[in-house]
């Protein structure tokens, strides 16, 4: 069955995107200040579920907590190893009031509700604690970008499969709020010149501490105002910027150094899946080559259901 690829026009739902985002760093913020570190911040991240994202199990409380957003009946749901839950309701609220839900939803589990209380990656952001501006929220717009969400994730999840090398897990960075799967070449980086606004550059430069290919999807309100997929490589090698990526609508922006496809034109091509596909793997092709990343041993050919690699 084919996925479905909604309308998510940002401009319709922008004030819930920036509530919605907020929220998501509320609650990854409790899992960061609660999980042992791993590298380039896996341990921070959310990850897609069948109804939203979820923190996966952190270890706090008795036996472990774990919260998730649910977009579709639009709750915050938490549950706890040892059978305690809780939940509130996705509505209309400040993020104050949503950071004080969290806090006793985690209390209530039996977790610690101790961690940072300030925005990431957000410039000028007020402190959670401290912004009480009404904010609204549209359900119905949430759950297309779900829905958007689940159908990027399938496909980032079968462009995962054909590397055997060092592979993230497809992953929601909260602090900007991006769907992203990240390949590395397995060489080390040049330092990191840091500088990113509101995250520590000790951070970043360990996010960054080997080769990458990145790519992943925006909802709107980062680099660019409209939904769309992005793709980098760290370091950028030569020519990297003039390189050939498919679709046809895609194109590099030389502000954010970053290869960028309208979501649109992913929705409406005859085969979405198809569409984003080649650009994941043109856009890498693009910085293995011209980065000279190691010939063999990195990629293979996508996976399968019950079908093992073949041994060399």
């Amino acid at each position: 069955m084919r996925a479905y690829w909604p309308e998510i026009p940002y401009a319709d739902w922008r004030e819930t995107c920036s509530a919605l985002h907020l929220y998501t760093q509320i609650v990854g913020k409790y899992r960061l200040a609660r999980t042992p570190w791993v590298n380039h911040s896996w341990h921070a991240t959310l990850y897609p579920t069948a109804r939203g994202f979820t923190t996966s199990l952190v270890p706090d409380g008795p036996s472990g907590i774990e919260i998730a957003f649910d977009l579709l009946d639009h709750r915050v749901i938490g549950q706890g190893g040892d059978g305690r839950a809780g939940s509130f309701a996705l509505a209309p609220m400040s993020v104050a009031q949503f950071h004080a839900q969290t806090i006793e939803l985690v209390r209530k589990l039996g977790g610690d509700a101790t961690f940072d209380g300030a925005p990431n990656e957000i410039p000028d952001a007020l402190a959670f604690a401290q912004d009480d501006a009404p904010r609204p929220y549209d359900g119905d717009a949430a759950t297309r970008f779900f829905q958007a969400s689940s159908a990027v994730a399938r496909v980032l999840q079968a462009f995962r499969t054909s590397y055997l090398g060092k592979v993230s897990p497809v992953h929601l960075f909260w602090g900007s709020f991006d769907l992203a799967v990240t390949r590395f070449s397995g060489r080390p980086a040049p330092l990191h010149p840091g500088g990113i606004p509101r995250l520590p550059d000790a951070v970043t430069r360990e996010a960054y501490s080997h080769e990458v290919s990145s790519a992943g999807f925006w909802p709107g309100g980062g680099p660019v105002d409209f939904a769309a997929f992005y793709s980098y490589a760290y370091p950028a090698p030569e020519g990297f910027a003039q390189a050939r990526v498919r679709p046809d609508a895609a194109a590099f922006n030389a502000a954010f150094g970053e290869f960028i496809l309208p979501y649109d034109a992913v929705r409406r091509a005859p085969d979405p899946e198809a569409a984003l596909m080649a650009f994941l793997e043109s856009s890498y092709r693009a910085a293995a080559d011209l980065g000279d990343w190691p010939a063999e041993g990195l990629e293979c050919a996508p996976g399968a259901p019950r079908r093992p690699r073949a041994l060399a």
